[in-house]
């Protein structure tokens, strides 16, 4: 078992759309990144890539790199799903938070939950997410951004034993 640490912290701009935890939510601001900017796929991302003596995001996906440009995220985390595959690891679960003084979240979690695990390919309730606000503190609690922080345990991925081989 590993355990990964991720973070990620991206500033609101009008006119861009809004995508968190690969569900996009409704409203006049959204993330500023070289791809479409979720905070919390990237943050989770991070974590696998920790966990998984990867490296960091930054070193598979760089900002300079037009590959990547205006991505969606979720296809960012399946790579990277895929990256610890090849080092026999496998999400065993996530846990989230995201910080955002705005848009209240509460509605939307639900259905981030889901949509992270099925980019995981784990059950929804090995999946948590939560909404924290900054109490007005700082650029996340002056409404000019948007962060989230993510914690992964990763377990080594087995093959079935029992598996017919023939």
């Amino acid at each position: 078992m590993r355990i990964g640490i991720g973070y990620d912290i991206h500033r609101l701009k009008e006119g861009r759309r809004l995508m968190l935890g690969g569900v996009e939510l409704p409203g006049p601001l959204g993330l500023v990144g070289h791809s479409d900017g979720d905070a919390v796929l990237h943050a989770i991302a991070d974590a696998i890539l920790g966990a998984a003596a990867l490296g960091d995001l930054g070193d598979h996906f760089p900002d300079s790199s037009d590959e990547w440009r205006d991505a969606d995220s979720a296809d960012i985390l399946s790579a990277v799903v895929e990256m610890a595959a090849g080092r026999s690891m496998r999400v065993h679960n996530v846990d989230v938070n995201v910080v955002a003084q705005r848009p209240k979240l509460s509605a939307a979690k639900a259905q981030m939950r889901c949509r992270i695990a099925a980019i995981l390919g784990i059950a929804a309730s090995s999946v948590s997410v939560k909404a924290r606000t900054a109490e007005g503190l700082g650029p996340v609690g002056r409404g000019e951004a948007i962060e989230a922080h993510a914690v992964v345990l990763m377990e080594e991925a087995r093959e079935d034993k029992n598996r017919d081989n023939g």
